[in-house]
C-alpha cells in the first residue's frame, strides 16, 4: 500500500492527537473539581470517583481492548473508541447530579480502552523498522506533554466558561481526530483471525479491575485492612487463573513467555517504574503549586511546563540517544535523571524561587523523554506486528498500574506525614475543623480563612505540607533508583530477540 506508506506522518498526527484526548481526559477534570463541589454540591467521596472511575474503567479493558483491535481492525477500534469518547463527553456536559459526572467518565474511560493502544499498534504497522523509533518517541512525547496540557487548558477553560468546558475540548479535539483518521489511518489487524479469547479477556478484565480499585481505595480503608486485604486477594485469583488460562491456550490473548525475553520485561519494569514516581511525583507538585505557592490552575499549569518541554525534545530525539549508547543505558540513565529532578524538588519550600523548581522539572523531563520511548519502543519490537494491539496494551497498561500506585503512595506519604505534623495544632480546634485541617492543606487554608488567627494556620500547614512532600519524592527518587538499578540488571546489553516485523506499505 504505497499510498499509506505516504501519508504515515499525517496518520502519526491524528494518532497522536488521539492519544492526547486520552490523556487529556486523565488530568483536564482535576481543576474542574473545586467547581464541581460548590455547583453539583459534589462530596469529597464523589470527586475522587470522578477522577478515577476513568482511569478504574481504562486500565481493566486495555488488555481485552487490544486484543479485539487485533482481530477485528485497529482502525475500526480507533473510530469506536473516539465515538463513545466523544458521545460520554457530551452526556458529562448535561449533568446535573455528581453521579452523572461519574458515569459519564466510566464511559469515557471505556472510549479511551479502545483508542490508546490503537494508537500504537497502527503506529507499529504503518512505520517501517527504520524509522519506528522516531515515531514512538514523538508518540511518547506528545503522552507526556498532554499531561501538561490538561490542566493549562482545563484551569483557563474554568476560569472563563465553566467546569462543563472542559468536557466540550473533549468533543471538539474527539471529533476532528475521528474524521481525521476516517481518512487517513489505514487498516489493519492479524492476518491469522483468531478467535477471542473470552475467558482470558474476563478473567483480565475482573483481575486488573480489582487490583486498580484496590490501590485507589487503598490509602482510604487502609492497605491492610479487611476490604483492601479481599480486593488484592481477588486480583491474585483473577490475574493468577488468567495466567494459568492463558499458558493453556494453542493461541491466547496474551502469550506469557513474552515476559522470558528480558527485553520486553525490563522495559514493561521500567515504564511501570518511571510512571509510578513521576505521576505520584505530579499529583504532588500540583498541589504544591496551588496551595503553598498559591497559583491559579491555569498559573499552576504554565509553571509546570519545562517538564513536557523536556520531554518532548528528549523523546523526539531518543532514537539517537540510543544509538550512541545502546537502549540500556539510555532507560538507566533516564530513570536516575528523573531521581535527581526529584531530590531537587524535594530541597524546595514555599518561598523557593522559582528557578528551582523549573530546572528540577526540567531534568525530571529529560529522564522521561529518555525512558518512555526507548523502553515503549523495546516493548513492540519483541512482537509480530499481527500482535501489535496486545504489546500496546501491555505497555499501557504498565503505565496504569504504575500511575495509580504512584498516586496512592506518595499521597499517602504525604497525607499521614502532613497529618503527623498537624496533629498538635489541630487538637484545640472543634471537630469538624480539625478533620478539614487534617484532611490536608487544601482545606486546612479553607479553616484558615474563618478563623481570627488565621495566619498561624496557614503557616503551620503550609511548613507541615511541605515536609511531607520532601518525605513523598525522597520515596519516588528511592523507587526510581531501585527501578534502575533492577532494570540495569535485567535489560540485555545487545538487541537480540527483536521481532522482525514488514511494515504496511
Amino acid at each position: 500500500m504505497y499510498a499509506t506508506f505516504e501519508r504515515r506522518w499525517w496518520t502519526l498526527a491524528v494518532l497522536c492527537l488521539s492519544l492526547v484526548l486520552i490523556v487529556l481526559g486523565n488530568t483536564v477534570l482535576n481543576v474542574a473539581l473545586p467547581t464541581l463541589t460548590r455547583e453539583l454540591d459534589a462530596t469529597d467521596t464523589e470527586l475522587q470517583w470522578m477522577v478515577d472511575a476513568y482511569s478504574l474503567v481504562f486500565a481493566g479493558l486495555l488488555l481485552t481492548a487490544g486484543a479485539l483491535g487485533d482481530r477485528f481492525g485497529r482502525k475500526g477500534a480507533l473510530s469506536t473508541g473516539l465515538v463513545i469518547f466523544v458521545l460520554a463527553s457530551i452526556g458529562a456536559t448535561r449533568a446535573t447530579e455528581p453521579i452523572h459526572i461519574i458515569a459519564a467518565r466510566a464511559l469515557m474511560g471505556v472510549g479511551a480502552a479502545a483508542v490508546m493502544p490503537a494508537t500504537l499498534s497502527i503506529l507499529t504497522n504503518v512505520f517501517p523498522p527504520a524509522e519506528r523509533p522516531k515515531a514512538i518517541g514523538i508518540w511518547a512525547g506528545l503522552a507526556g506533554a498532554g499531561g501538561a496540557i490538561g490542566p493549562i487548558a482545563g484551569g483557563y477553560l474554568v476560569e472563563h466558561s465553566g467546569w462543563s468546558a472542559v468536557f466540550y475540548l473533549n468533543v471538539v479535539v474527539g471529533l476532528v481526530a475521528l474524521v481525521a483518521g476516517a481518512l487517513l489511518v489505514p487498516t489493519s489487524k492479524d492476518p491469522d483471525g483468531h478467535a477471542l479469547d473470552l475467558v482470558g479477556a474476563l478473567l483480565s478484565i475482573v483481575g486488573l479491575t480489582a487490583l486498580i480499585y484496590g490501590v485507589i481505595e487503598g490509602p482510604n480503608h487502609g492497605w491492610l485492612s479487611v476490604e483492601s486485604l479481599a480486593t488484592f486477594g481477588a486480583a491474585a485469583v483473577f490475574l493468577g487463573g488468567f495466567g494459568y488460562w492463558e499458558s493453556t491456550q494453542k493461541n491466547p490473548m496474551l502469550d506469557l513467555a513474552l515476559f522470558k525475553n528480558p527485553r520486553f520485561s525490563a522495559a514493561s519494569m521500567a515504564i511501570m517504574f518511571q510512571f509510578m514516581s513521576m505521576m505520584g511525583m505530579f499529583f504532588v507538585l500540583t498541589q504544591y503549586l496551588q496551595f503553598a505557592r498559591g497559583y491559579s490552575a491555569f498559573s499552576a499549569g504554565l509553571h509546570s511546563l519545562p517538564m513536557p518541554i523536556a520531554m518532548m525534545i528528549f523523546a523526539s530525539n531518543s532514537p539517537s540517544i540510543v544509538a550512541r549508547i545502546g537502549p540500556r543505558t539510555t532507560v538507566t540513565t533516564g530513570m536516575l535523571l528523573t531521581a535527581i529532578g526529584a531530590v531537587g524538588l524535594s530541597f524546595v519550600g514555599v518561598d523557593t524561587t522559582y528557578a528551582v523548581v523549573g530546572v528540577s522539572l526540567f531534568i525530571m523531563g529529560v529522564g522521561g523523554g529518555m525512558v518512555m520511548p526507548s523502553s515503549t519502543t523495546s516493548i513492540m519490537s519483541t512482537l509480530p506486528l499481527a500482535k501489535a494491539g496486545v504489546g500496546s496494551a501491555v505497555n499501557d497498561t504498565t503505565r496504569e498500574i504504575g500511575a495509580a500506585l504512584g498516586v496512592a503512595v506518595l499521597g499517602s506519604v504525604l497525607t499521614s506525614r502532613y497529618a503527623s505534623s498537624m496533629h498538635d495544632v489541630a487538637a484545640s480546634l472543634p471537630e469538624q475543623a480539625r478533620e478539614m485541617v487534617l484532611a490536608g492543606l487544601g482545606r486546612a487554608l479553607i479553616v484558615a480563612e474563618r478563623l481570627p488567627n488565621g495566619a498561624a494556620l496557614v503557616h503551620e500547614a503550609k511548613t507541615s505540607f511541605i515536609g511531607g512532600m520532601q518525605v513523598a519524592l525522597w520515596v519516588a527518587a528511592g523507587l526510581l533508583i531501585i527501578g534502575a538499578v533492577a532494570v540495569n540488571r535485567t535489560f540485555p546489553a545487545v538487541d537480540d530477540d527483536v521481532a522482525d516485523g514488514t511494515p504496511m506499505h
